[in-house]
Order: structure tokens, then sequence, then C-alpha cells
């Protein structure tokens, strides 16, 4: 079994190259991979940098290049729903676009032809997650994520994107690294810790908030490692 964990930036991957110690890097395509044997699996780990288009290119690698069969993400989302504080943690039960917009032609947002507006995460890991947060004694909300390449600011994009897509929180990687893992047949996971409210000054309470918020979502799906590996 060979396992990709995935972050977009630093921060969010730290916690977990400290949990596993030693690792090998290796530089491909622009990016640093980090792999490593933890617990009997075989281990390959990396931020992809900010944004759809590098979460796209980096997932594929992952799977394509180093031969990963299940991708595991663990991030930082701002949240849609009231019932969603900081530090909380959120698994994405399906994932969409919220800026994939060709509405001119009449379809509706999130949808281009031959694709869907929602793809659906890997319900075994979902499962799986649910044990995971008994043993931690964690309340882990189930819910949609939209991703799009913006840092959303705005209570009103906010609500737009919470009643357009129905979405609990907000990120800028998740729905693309669906899209390959689904095309590429690849079950995932999409854990999210809540950094901010999206509707926030992001120089507050994004910056106070993103290194507690990413070890809790690290630990967690550390957690999932050992799961899998049992």
């Amino acid at each position: 079994m060979k396992l990709a964990i995935m972050g977009a930036m630093p921060e969010e991957i730290a916690p977990i190259l400290e949990k596993i110690g030693t690792y090998k890097t290796t530089e491909y395509a622009g990016n640093k991979y980090y792999e490593a044997t933890y617990n009997g699996i075989d281990l390959v780990i990396a931020y992809s940098k900010i944004g759809k288009v590098f979460s796209t290119l980096t997932a594929a690698t992952m799977i394509e290049h180093f031969g990963a069969q299940k991708l595991l993400f663990s991030g930082v989302a701002g949240a849609i729903s009231s019932e969603l504080k900081v530090g909380d943690l959120i698994v994405a039960t399906k994932l969409s676009q919220h800026d994939l917009d060709i509405t001119a032609f009449g379809h509706p947002f999130g949808y281009v032809p031959e694709g869907a507006v929602f793809v659906e995460s890997d319900k075994t890991l979902i499962e799986l997650s649910k044990q995971v947060a008994s043993e931690m004694g964690l309340h882990v909300k189930e819910g949609i994520i939209a991703t799009g390449d913006q840092f959303v600011a705005n209570e009103e994009r906010k609500n737009w994107i919470g009643s357009t897509f129905g979405a609990d929180a907000l990120e800028m990687e998740g729905g693309s690294v669906a899209v390959v893992c689904n095309a590429l047949h690849v079950p995932f996971f999409i854990l999210r810790a809540i950094s901010d409210a999206a509707d926030m000054d992001a120089s507050f309470s994004f910056d106070a908030f993103l290194e507690s918020s990413a070890k809790t979502s690290a630990e967690f799906v550390m957690k999932m490692v050992d799961k899998i590996g049992e």
C-alpha cells in the first residue's frame, strides 16, 4: 500500500513530517516530495502550493509518478456553516468548484460538459474517519466543501457559495484534487480544520489560527494512517 498525504502549504504538512521523523526528499516537476515508511505503509507527502492548478499537478504526480493508491488531504478551510468554529474539523462528503462558471451556456455553476458539479469522497475512508473521531473524542462535521482560486474574505460571496452549492466550508484545493482522484480511480479523503470564518478580516483570523488548525488536521490524518495500517 502506498498512501499520499497532501496539503497546500508548508504549515499543513510540517506536523506530519515531524511525526514520521525520517524521510527521503525527491525533487520532481517543480516540487518536493517526501517519502517514508510509517507503520508498514509507504507514504509520499507533499504540499502543492496554493490553488487549483498546483494542487491538480501535485495530486496527479503523487498518483502517476509515485504510485499512490489512496490520497489523504490535510489542511485548513474557511467556515460557511454557522455550526463551524475556528479549530473545528470537517470531512468533505463531496466537493465542488465555486469559481467555475459557464452559466452563459445554460449550465449550472461548477459544471462543465462531461463533468459534474460535485465529486464524492470515498465512503470507506469517511467511515474510517468516524472511528478515528470516536477514539479521539472529537465531533467531526461531514459536509460539502467548495473550492476556488480565491481567498474569500467577503460575507456576501461566502453566503452566495453557501446557498449555491449547499457548502459548509470553502478552500482552494480540495475540489481539484477530487477531480484528479476520481478520474484516476484513487480513493480520496479531504479533511479540513477551520482557520477562519471566511467573512472575517484575513490578516487577523488566518494568520492567528493557521498553525494550530493545521496541527489539528494533521494529527487526525495521522490517526487515519494508523487505522489504514491495522
